[in-house]
């Protein structure tokens, strides 16, 4: 109640104020009254109370007019305010927070300095920020300076088969197709692939013009240091230059481009009942031709850039993923879950404690360099799976491999989150997430075998009970005992002990 006696109320107190009317004057029975303002009949009750004792005053909420109990120390906004205003004029509230706790000791939220910096004209909200606006620019001149290049996700083939990815490739200046090629996903061995038959066929453009995805610009890291991602690596070899636009206007040509392919190319791979990604990809040459001579435009200046391939630039060498692994004291160097075993001569000996580069090349193959050979390997999987069909012979080991299989059920299969994405050569695509269920091989502990070997022994359908020579699993359930039984656990140990649960398939050359 202010001075001149008038009372202030919100809309929800004065929709209380006539239900407490009600109640006192019309006999409103508390509990209708608690489910229309959706309180408990106790809460109405003490408001009830409250009406009877002050009146109208009495349903005022008695925190209005106090200071909020989460507000700011006096003077600490002004003292923050202050050094913003000082130092960090330019910074977004986000790394402005950050600088005021490291070098100031001030603790405060980001939305805290938002506000504080909003209210004082340092920042403008992006709601009230004035849209952007792309002005067109011009052709390059010349066939082959610019070309951009894009994938397209899109049911390509309709219904008849699962949507993939098209990466298409258009010349800036004439807005020619340069290669259309239909893959799995947008990844590097696919880009990979894709540029190979435009250097085979156009040679060397100036520039590739593209987006800012992973194949194309690394991400950040913890330091905030910016590498090389494997295509740009390629791309320095052959002296092309790789640059990424700041929006999807700014490669407009193969924006509107993927538009035109999305109605046309899909009808007329339907009209000829094209199904598969391989039949596109032979359909494809076919497709631009047409394409091209209804819808080029003649360049600016008749001279071509591209630039032929050099005697000394093999694409089989330069169109390949390279990841540097370190050797160990036993010859052997790990990738990708995968543990490769040198040969033990005195020349592969010096490479102990040294890095060597594995090249991994678009259709599978993999070799490990040391100053530009090969050097022979084997390769030993972890991630191999028991064939139990290829195994006969052993009284008991079907028994060990049914052990085997039911921990790699649990295993995570997954390749390392870094390597390359294989869905070129028919691989499923890398799943970002864990199956529910499965552990890495390293999380995999003792209780894990011991409850395979529990789910997997034998029991006689007839008899419906479990194998009498195997009571020594029920009496001690942690397995193995370290004590010998007639029979079954005594022959499954002897069979795990010859054959290890993560011993795979002996190692082949690569």
């Amino acid at each position: 109640m202010n001075a001149t006696g008038m009372i202030t109320m919100a809309m929800r107190e004065l929709d209380r104020l006539k239900v407490m009317q009600a109640i006192v004057e019309m006999g409103l029975k508390p509990g209708r009254a608690a489910e229309r303002l959706g309180l408990t009949v106790r809460q109405v009750e003490r408001l009830v109370t409250r009406y009877r004792e002050s009146g109208a005053a009495g349903l005022v909420s008695r925190k209005r007019g106090r200071a909020s109990n989460h507000q700011l120390p006096a003077g600490k906004a002004d003292h923050a305010l202050a050094l913003i205003r000082e130092r960090y004029t330019d910074f977004g509230p986000t790394l402005a927070r950050e600088k005021l706790h490291e070098s100031h000791g001030i603790e405060m939220s980001v939305e805290t300095v938002r506000t504080l910096m909003i209210a004082a004209g340092l920042w403008i909200p992006r709601a009230q920020r004035p849209p952007k606006v792309y002005q067109p620019r011009a052709r390059r001149a010349c066939f082959g300076e610019l070309v951009q290049i894009d994938g397209s996700e899109h049911a390509w083939f309709e219904d008849r088969a699962p949507a993939c990815t098209l990466l298409v490739y258009v010349d800036d200046a004439t807005s020619r197709l340069m290669v259309l090629h239909f893959t799995v996903t947008e990844s590097t061995f696919s880009y990979f692939e894709a540029t190979r038959a435009y250097l085979e066929r156009y040679g060397k453009p100036v520039a590739f013009y593209s987006d800012r995805a992973s194949v194309f610009r690394p991400v950040y890291s913890r330091t905030g240091a910016r590498g090389i991602t494997q295509f740009g690596r390629a791309m320095y070899e052959l002296n092309i230059e790789t640059w990424c636009a700041n929006s999807s206007p700014a490669k407009g040509h193969v924006e509107r481009a993927h538009l035109t392919l999305q109605d046309r190319l899909v009808k007329e791979l339907r009209l000829r009942g094209i199904s598969t990604i391989e039949a596109a990809n032979a359909y494809a040459p076919t497709f631009m031709a047409a394409y091209n001579a209804r819808f080029a435009k003649p360049p600016r200046s008749p001279f071509d850039a591209h630039r032929p391939l050099r005697e000394d630039e093999d694409l089989d060498a330069i169109l390949t993923w390279r990841v540097q692994r370190k050797v160990s004291d036993a010859l052997t160097l790990q990738n990708d879950r995968a543990i490769y075993l040198l040969e033990n001569t005195r020349a592969n000996r010096r490479w102990i404690g040294r890095y060597l580069e594995v090249w991994e090349y678009p259709d599978g193959r993999l070799e490990i360099r040391a100053d530009g050979v090969a050097l022979a390997c084997r390769r030993y999987d972890k991630l191999a799976e028991i064939d139990q069909g290829a195994v006969i012979g052993h009284k008991r080991l079907g028994h060990a491999l049914q052990v085997a299989q039911a921990l790699q059920a649990q295993r995570d299969t997954r390749r390392t989150s870094g390597s390359p994405s294989r869905t070129n050569r028919g691989m499923p695509v890398r799943a970002k997430d864990r199956q529910p269920g499965t552990k890495k091989p390293g999380e995999i502990m003792q209780e894990d075998l011991n409850a395979a070997v529990r789910a997997t022994r034998w029991q006689p359908a007839s008899q419906g009970r479990k194998r009498p020579d195997c009571r020594a699993c029920d009496a001690e359930p942690a397995w193995p005992t370290g004590r010998r039984v007639k029979g079954g656990c005594a022959g499954l140990t002897s069979a795990l002990d010859a054959f290890s649960v993560r011993a795979m398939p002996s190692p082949g050359k690569t």
